[in-house]
């Protein structure tokens, strides 16, 4: 099985950009659909962006399409997210999940096996 690990949070002003990564270890990355959720406080955690196993589709929320985008590399075993004109609204903490299946790129919490421990994404005003 695969195990996600998120880096790249920060704090950033309205505007700013981010770029987190996600590593996985164990199991055949490339493999997997991985996907970013996150979750603000007294909210529900919400789908962000999924890419393919092979890279070659995206999934992006309509709320961060033209600012975010997904992309991974598979030699590194590792996704990106990348994180333009942020948002207060962004603020949450971030995850990173993967998928077992390799022909979807789902925005359902429910479908992604493994998860990360999460990275806090501030934006202030």
């Amino acid at each position: 099985q695969v195990q996600p690990v998120e880096s790249g949070g920060g704090l950033v002003q309205t505007g700013g950009s981010l770029r987190l990564a996600c590593a996985a270890s164990g199991g055949t990355f490339s493999g997997y659909t991985m996907g970013w959720f996150r979750q603000a406080p007294g909210k529900e955690r919400e789908f962000v962006a999924a890419v393919l196993w092979s890279g070659g589709r995206t999934n992006l929320a309509d709320s961060v399409k033209g600012r975010f985008s997904i992309s991974r590399d598979n030699t590194k075993n590792t996704v990106f997210l990348q994180m333009n004109s942020l948002k207060p609204e962004d603020t949450a903490v971030y995850y990173c999940a993967a998928d077992r299946s390799y022909f979807r790129t789902s925005n359902d919490a429910r479908d992604y096996d493994y998860w990360g421990q999460g990275t806090q994404v501030t934006v202030s005003s």
